[in-house]
């Protein structure tokens, strides 16, 4: 069974073992009744057996609704409150003094000098000082009305380029409640995408940081004829030599007394309907340039309220850690969705996230220590990462208090999967672990990429809370599925949010049909209001991704292939551009591939690629240092880092390990790769090798390692 391979292996005398699982049987018989009957949990193990969406009708590709909006899917989260001013109005009004955003205060910095002569910044950080409701609703009147004393219009485009912080909402609430398209672009953009974007969506103010301004911006800001205004959120900058004429820097701060002063009373706000524009927001996207995708103030509020349906007990008890992009929709999302529910949000960033994190001096308190938030959005990379830490600081343990972290996970994961908790272990063995996200959080929601089913379980266990997995797109304004708390199983995305409907479409070319048995399968579509305008300025490849059926709904093709599971949950399966056909005639899931090996401890990250000229795959693998040295040491290689990678010998050794996973995978032959080639760089958004949100972009990878690709594929394999 699933359950049997996820276990941990362990090393315990086979007598110990027997007395130890006779003890666990008799506990488990004694606080069977007394948990049964507190718990509640009767309810959990019934909602979480129950059918959860239904096809519309008996057709086959017939649209899949969850059961609780079969007959209308729900579009608006309070009555009247139809574009997002209203919601935060409706928002402050309610929630008028409780805190709404917080920033953690830095009491130091300094530099730090590693043993390699490298220079790493470290801070000390204060408490969180926060804002109200109210507090942060008039900051975004003012600078709204500071942005319209500058010249800015309504309908008209707006661009923030800056890392999520306060200032980050406070700024995209000014232009929703004035009605300015805020065009949102990732930090780590590469340069070229960068004035793509401001120059396709002719922005004349940006709104950024100093450390932006100083550094990306600097850059372009030469390439951007049109810009006139730059905001700085955090205070006046340096300026330098060859600073471009006829451009002006403001703070945020004088913006803001610009539109307090200004006089308002006679002139009428030009407030947004629900079809306007209210984000343009620029997707990193696996290939090619970034394309500006179209959403409007009704799109967004309907995927918020869908996604909020899937969160039990959401309110003003509930705090939120924001560090991920707010430029992605997920992180934007899930805070319009906190917001508009009272919930705190406290600002972080991944180098200040944990006590662990680069950025935080080693002795001092990282966001989750001292925020202790109730509800977290994680990518699947920083999951990974939590688990292969954790799992490495397992292997280090003495033997005896492995065994007993051992025992304890594969414990909880047969009484998880039957719907059972285990407040012992949670409080002896797993709380020091959940600390490390500080200890409180009750809801973890993973989006952006597939999450494997060993991390999902991992983070079950060891952090003792339910794991939401999400699928949405920016074309669908992140709304798509969630799995629903109480739903344990693995490797699915669950069923269709209430805000929205999914149907599969044949794709004749994979061999995905929606009449297969079992399961239906086939191409996933997304209808609802959720489902975006389009591309900005791209009205062809608009056609291509977005239709209108007779009813006039819209559908977005996702290119993603999908099964419906007999309960009406998603599982993700493929991906129309991952496949890829070898010479002799035979498919290729470059994306299966991947995540049958990326979790292994010798991997960090990997790529495979495969060639219709070819008959073989081969990868790209970033390998962890520490398991490749390692295996280095203890196959008698001596080298530098680069050495190690660079060197056929490892390549052989690394293989052998592969192909054994692979194998255990249930890989088909022609899958697993017969050469590799070890990257001793990690791949970063920085690079441009990978996206803001780790998924990886093969048309960069294939042009970086093109050398390597010929290498591998011009020499005939045995």
């Amino acid at each position: 069974s699933q359950v049997a391979k996820m276990k941990l292996k362990h090393n315990i005398n086979p007598v110990l073992l027997q007395f130890i699982n006779f003890i666990v049987l008799l506990y488990s018989l004694v606080t069977y009744i007394p948990w049964y009957i507190l718990s509640g949990s009767k309810q959990a193990i019934a909602k979480a057996k129950q059918v959860k969406a239904r096809p519309v009708n008996n057709k086959p590709g017939g649209a899949y609704r969850s059961v609780n909006s079969l007959h209308c899917l729900a579009s608006v989260l309070y009555p009247g409150c139809d574009t997002l001013d209203k919601v935060f109005k409706y928002a402050k009004t309610k929630y008028k003094d409780k805190k709404l955003l917080g920033t953690r205060e830095i009491l130091k910095e300094e530099d730090e000098i590693q043993p390699s002569g490298k220079v790493f910044k470290k801070v000390i950080l204060g408490k969180y000082t926060w804002l109200s409701y109210e507090d942060v609703y008039i900051k975004a009147v003012n600078f709204g009305n500071g942005l319209a004393v500058l010249g800015q219009q309504p309908k008209t485009n707006i661009a923030i380029f800056c890392e999520t912080r306060a200032e980050w909402m406070i700024a995209a609430q000014a232009c929703f409640m004035c009605n300015y398209q805020l065009v949102t672009l990732y930090a780590t953009l590469g340069g070229p995408a960068i004035v793509h974007g401001l120059n396709e969506t002719e922005v004349t103010t940006i709104i950024t940081s100093k450390e932006l301004m100083q550094t990306k911006l600097k850059e372009i800001v030469s390439q951007v004829p049109l810009l006139r205004h730059i905001i700085t959120v955090d205070g006046k900058p340096t300026m330098w030599a060859e600073f471009p004429k006829g451009v002006i820097v403001h703070t945020m701060a004088s913006v803001q007394a610009m539109g307090a002063k200004a006089d308002t009373g006679n002139k009428q706000p030009c407030r947004p309907v629900p079809s306007d524009i209210a984000v343009i927001m620029y997707t990193s996207g696996s290939t090619g340039i970034p394309k500006g995708v179209m959403i409007s103030h009704c799109n967004i509020i309907a995927g918020i309220t869908g996604m909020a349906e899937r969160i039990p007990n959401l309110g003003e008890k509930d705090i939120y850690i924001g560090y991920l992009p707010l430029a992605h929709v997920l992180e934007l999302s899930a805070e319009l969705v906190c917001l508009s529910h009272g919930c705190r949000i406290g600002y972080s960033s991944p180098q200040t996230l944990a006590d662990q994190s680069s950025k935080i001096k080693k002795g001092s308190k990282g966001d989750v220590t001292t925020l202790k938030p109730t509800l977290m959005a994680a990518v699947p990379e920083i999951m990974d990462r939590i688990y292969k830490n954790v799992m490495n600081k397992v292997n280090e343990m003495t033997s005896f208090q492995r065994n007993l972290f051992i025992l304890a996970y594969n414990y909880k994961m047969e009484q998880i999967s039957k719907g059972y908790t285990t407040p012992l272990c949670d409080s002896l063995i797993f709380r020091k672990v959940r600390l490390l996200l500080g200890g409180k959080i009750r809801v973890l929601l993973c989006g952006g990429a597939p999450l494997s089913a060993a991390t999902q379980r991992f983070m079950n266990i060891c952090f003792c809370c339910p794991v939401g997995q999400g699928y949405g797109l920016t074309e669908s304004a992140g709304a798509g599925t969630i799995t629903e708390v109480w739903d344990y199983t693995t490797g699915r995305v669950g069923a269709p949010l209430v805000c929205c409907e999914i149907k599969l479409m044949n794709w004749e070319e994979g061999g995905y049909y929606n009449t297969d048995k079992p399961y239906p399968r086939g191409e996933i579509l997304i209808g609802g209001q959720n489902v975006t305008v389009g591309y900005y300025k791209n009205e062809a490849r608009t056609r291509k991704d977005f239709t209108v059926d007779e009813n006039g709904q819209r559908w977005l093709h996702t290119g993603d292939i999908g099964e419906f599971h007999h309960d009406g949950c998603l599982k993700i399966i493929d991906r129309k551009k991952d496949l890829v056909k070898l010479q002799a005639g035979e498919y290729v899931s470059l994306g299966k591939v991947e995540a049958a090996l990326k979790n292994l401890p010798l991997v960090d990250n990997i790529c495979a690629y495969a060639s219709s000229f070819h008959s073989y795959v081969i990868g790209f693998v970033v390998p962890n240092q520490k398991e490749l040295a390692e295996l280095a040491r203890k196959k008698g290689f001596k080298g530098t880092w680069e050495e190690i990678c660079n060197s056929p010998e490892m390549e052989k050794e690394v293989l052998k390990v592969l192909a054994e996973a692979a194998m255990a995978a249930n890989l088909e032959k022609f899958e697993i790769p017969v050469k590799i080639r070890l990257s001793p760089d990690p791949w970063t958004p920085e690079t441009g090798l990978v996206t803001d949100a780790f998924k990886l972009k093969r048309k960069e990878l294939t042009a970086f390692y093109q050398t390597d690709i010929d290498r591998m594929y011009g020499k005939s394999v045995k």
